[in-house]
């Protein structure tokens, strides 16, 4: 009787639909994200059954480079690299190529199952792809030490394609928000394009991961709306960012959500994605503070390790110790290297963009008449 009066009936009921494979009604997900004081440690709860019904107990790390900072063309509200704003990254710079590769021997080394390398920017130049990212990428996947992944911005079918020819596994975009509020953090280019970069890299082969960052000003619905946006496509993992404000940036004054509301994503994100890598990255450090550790008891299965683009992460160590604390193992990554298609993959077709809302690869380096770049789009699908 006792365990009755202390246990939300509707929240265990919630759970056990999801446990036995229902997917979650919207109405539902509302009813969670309405839940406050006491009742969210039930909600941990259930978030927790669900993590190690459909995931495991054992977690991942992932980690990342920032192989080209700062320059960027985009107008994202809460980032430190846009050359519209007086953030600290405004300006570009670029890392060497040894640079960006000891960075991948050092994940392996400290456990992460993937390495992803970054870059600022709307999309990848043909120049950059080719000559640049292609032999680190090609070497990073054939060492098989961890998993090639690639956050380079908007793709078309032929760049898709492209990284994976040259082992490239998963990509990274994120959705960021909903795509009502999506205006309000972004101007420069569409939900849209973000949405068909997801697609055409799935028709390509390869792994999703997408998510968004939490604390920008959002609702609850649109918080809800993401997530089941992310259902709808079928990603494979779901980075779930806390904003961390920086000066020089239009969200720089805003305050930090608190750690129980973060927690509360997080288990909320696990019930409408319960067999999703649940990935809580940036800002963990800020916004969680001394409940890092209570994030894989809300359902989270996987964590970044190391710095982040533009703010610093904390040292390995410790995430290994928080690990170890909770009687937890890491899984590292045993997919094997991946071979590149060919010696020098090189991209099938060159795509302007911009003006013609077709994610951008090559701005620069073709001109095309709005007629012949509206013919492209319909010869490239995208």
């Amino acid at each position: 009787m006792w365990m009755e009066e202390c246990v939300n009936p509707r929240i265990a009921q919630i759970a056990s639909e999801v446990l036995g494979g229902k997917p979650l009604e919207r109405v539902d997900a509302e009813f969670l994200a309405d839940l406050e004081g006491d009742e969210l440690y039930d909600l941990f709860y259930w978030a927790n059954r669900l993590r190690l019904r459909f995931v495991g107990r054992d977690v991942k790390f992932c980690a990342i480079v920032a192989a080209k900072v700062g320059g960027c063309s985009e107008d994202c509200g809460f980032c430190a690299q846009s050359a519209h704003f007086d953030g600290p990254a405004r300006k570009a710079s670029k890392l060497a190529d040894e640079q960006i590769l000891d960075s991948a021997a050092h994940a392996a080394q400290v456990g992460a199952d993937s390495f992803g390398i970054v870059n600022s920017g709307r999309g990848p130049t043909r120049g950059e792809l080719e000559e640049w990212l292609a032999p680190i990428l090609m070497r990073i996947a054939s060492e098989g030490r961890t998993r090639a992944c690639a956050t380079l911005g908007a793709l078309t079918p032929a760049t898709a394609r492209f990284l994976y020819d040259c082992g490239v596994r998963r990509i990274n975009h994120n959705l960021e928000t909903s795509e009502r509020f999506y205006p309000s953090i972004v101007t420069t280019h569409p939900y849209s394009e973000r949405l068909n970069t997801l697609r055409v890299a799935r028709a390509a082969g390869l792994s999703l991961c997408s998510g968004g960052i939490f604390g920008m000003g959002e609702e609850w619905r649109d918080r809800l709306d993401m997530l089941f946006t992310l259902r709808e496509i079928g990603v494979d993992v779901v980075p779930i960012n806390f904003l961390n404000p920086i000066h020089g940036t239009p969200l720089g004054d805003r305050q930090k959500l608190p750690p129980m509301e973060c927690l509360k994503i997080i288990s909320v994100a696990r019930f409408v994605l319960p067999r999703q890598e649940i990935k809580v990255a940036g800002g963990r450090e800020v916004c969680l503070r001394d409940l890092q550790s209570w994030m894989f008891f809300a359902g989270a299965d996987s964590t970044m390790i190391g710095n982040y683009l533009t703010t610093y992460g904390r040292a390995p160590e410790l995430d290994h110790q928080m690990v170890r604390d909770l009687g937890l193992k890491w899984r590292t990554y045993d997919g094997g290297g991946v071979p590149p298609a060919s010696p020098r993959p090189r991209l099938a077709s060159v795509i302007h963009t911009g003006r013609y809302r077709i994610p951008i690869i090559c701005e620069a380096e073709v001109s095309l008449s709005p007629e012949r770049a509206m013919a492209t789009v319909a010869e490239d699908g995208a």
